[in-house]
């Protein structure tokens, strides 16, 4: 069975360490940690791993975050990976910083590359991933200095943690479904531990 998972961010050195491109660290992270090289292609660059029998594709898209939908479509046709096969990993002012949160479908919620992957799918029903990165304070309609800016050091640090949460959690979603993916992982967990905690009451 295969699978398309798509870390957003944007391409660039100057946007490499930024808060916006959590996607991108995700699945760096994991293409390390299973010997995989990420090959230049159409609309972004892709690597694949493997898992319990699932064949997972890793897709970093070279479009920029607003035009994130066109290498998602793109690849979805052409690996021929169901829409329901198919798992986006973004950031999220929303949610404090580490906690993960994965939902079947929804809204973009003012994401410009969920906004994008709407339009180019013509539906929001798709499976993502958000990350919290939290607001730094920031009012909201002005909070894009704190998106494209860098991570503190102590969130540096609890970086590679928070990345092996993520991919633990889609890995579950892989190989159980997302019910079950969502039930494990849907809840503030703390940067220091990799592993779910226990659901908040």
């Amino acid at each position: 069975m295969n699978y398309l998972v798509a870390g957003l961010g944007n391409i660039g050195e100057e946007y490499a360490a930024t808060r916006h491109n959590i996607g991108f660290i995700v699945l760096d992270a994991w293409a390390q940690a299973s010997n995989a090289v990420f090959k230049t292609g159409r609309y972004g660059s892709t690597a694949e791993v493997s898992f319990k029998g699932r064949k997972i594709t890793l897709l970093k898209p070279s479009t920029y975050m607003n035009l994130s939908g066109k290498a998602v479509n793109y690849w979805l046709q052409t690996l021929k990976i169901p829409r329901e096969n198919l798992m986006v990993v973004v950031d999220d002012l929303a949610l404090p910083f580490g906690t993960v949160r994965m939902r079947k479908r929804g809204s973009a919620g003012g994401h410009n590359g969920l906004k994008s992957i709407d339009f180019s799918l013509s539906t929001e029903d798709y499976a993502r991933l958000r990350v919290g990165i939290g607001n730094g304070g920031f009012p909201e309609g002005h909070q894009v200095d704190f998106v494209l800016g860098e991570w503190l050091l102590e969130e540096k640090r609890a970086l590679p943690e928070i990345a092996e949460r993520v991919i633990s959690a889609i890995k579950c979603f892989t190989t159980e479904g997302i019910d079950r993916a969502m039930t494990q992982y849907n809840h503030a967990s703390s940067p220091s531990s990799g592993e779910p905690s226990k659901k908040e009451s």
